[in-house]
């Protein structure tokens, strides 16, 4: 095989795909509980999206940046109207160029005095080396030191500790970068006193807020960006994953005063912003303020249903909207398989095996929400 083994596939040579479903080759269907980790907002092959991704296909697939595509105002005007703020938007290809991108602003203006960046324990901002030197992952980092210097990890909620380094270190602090409901860290919410404390001594400090939004963002909480379900004034804002509708497509949202450090050849893209990817992301920007309401409904129902399973196996079940943990007793290796050979259940996990991360599509019926807890409950009953 002439693929870097770098991945664990599911053993499937897939045929299609369509809403919560992929189907094989030969014949079997399976559910797909994780909408291709948070990227297919509205499920696979969602017929009106896809047809508007076609027909800009049909024009052109790509452009260049010399040229200025019709629907790179909207998407990137929805993108700032979303925030209640003024800004501006730089496309990157995926939700890790849009860290990078942050990062270099956040460069540009630090200082010898003032040039510490801070990160969160099991935070997760993705894979290059910038963004890499923020990820709160041990194992993902040590192979690869030394990173990017003046990057501070403290503890995810500890408010105590931030209050302390604050107090110490405030003056030296040019950027806070965190994830409002951290993903891969085990869908942790921020608490509520820390993100308060957050935006207290940004206020003191005048640093940088860098919010992550890449995965809990777009709606998938019930609020276009999950910082709003919280008392947080973001600088930068940055996003991928579902943001292309299926395509790599990311952005990194600079508001207020930070929309005016990068200039001219700052920074740039040969792909970014693909055309058929902004059609992608243009249709979903425009159809998914009508979901909200029914994502935090479904959401609770998703986790009442959880709840209420009676498996001494599951401990918590956490998270907002439609992005979900449910938190198991012990590392659990064999679930996947187990889901994946006796249920066609495709499982997606967190936190070493011991947390399921359910990022189901947006638009998903409540049917289908009972049948994947029906499927989990089977899995984790045998």
């Amino acid at each position: 095989m002439t693929i870097l083994k770098v991945y664990s596939p599911f053993p499937v040579e897939v045929d299609k795909g369509r809403g919560i479903y992929i189907y094989s080759k030969d014949g079997k269907e399976y559910i797909d509980s994780f909408s291709g980790i948070g990227v297919l907002s509205f499920g696979h092959s969602f017929e009106p999206l896809v047809n508007k991704m076609k027909n800009k296909m049909d024009r052109y697939m790509h452009m260049s940046n010399y040229f200025k595509d019709e629907d790179l105002e909207v998407l990137s005007g929805k993108l700032v109207e979303y925030t209640g703020r003024e800004g501006k938007v730089f496309f990157t290809n995926s939700g890790t160029e849009a860290i990078e991108a942050a990062l270099k602003a956040v460069k540009k203006i630090s200082t010898e005095k003032k040039n510490k960046i801070i990160y969160f324990s099991k935070a997760f901002h993705g894979r290059t080396l910038g963004a890499l030197s923020l990820n709160g992952s041990k194992s993902l980092k040590d192979p690869f030191l030394p990173l990017l210097p003046h990057t501070v990890e403290l503890d995810f909620n500890d408010v105590e500790k931030f209050e302390d380094y604050m107090k110490k270190h405030g003056e030296e602090v040019a950027a806070v970068f965190f994830e409002p409901l951290q993903g891969s860290g085990g869908i942790v919410p921020v608490c509520p006193e820390f993100a308060d404390l957050i935006m207290k001594y940004r206020k003191i400090f005048k640093y940088i807020t860098v919010i992550d939004e890449i995965q809990a963002g777009l709606g998938r909480t019930g609020h276009i960006y999950s910082y709003q379900n919280f008392n947080i004034e973001p600088d930068i804002i940055t996003v991928g994953k579902a943001l292309g509708g299926g395509l790599p497509l990311g952005a990194a949202i600079f508001l207020g005063e930070t929309s005016d450090i990068l200039k001219g050849s700052d920074h740039g893209s040969t792909f970014a912003p693909n055309p058929v990817a902004l059609a992608g992301g243009r249709f979903l920007m425009e159809h998914m303020p009508e979901l909200l309401e029914e994502i935090s409904k479904k959401g609770f129902y998703f986790k009442e249903l959880l709840f209420n399973l009676k498996s001494s196996k599951i401990i918590e079940v956490r998270g907002m909207g439609l992005m979900i943990g449910v938190v198991l007793d012990k590392s659990y290796p064999e679930l996947k398989d187990k889901a994946f050979r006796e249920e066609n259940l495709l499982l997606n996990f967190v936190g070493n095996n011991s947390i399921i991360r359910l990022l189901p599509p947006l638009n998903i019926e409540y049917k289908e929400i009972e049948v994947i807890v029906s499927k989990l409950y089977n899995i984790l009953q045998r």
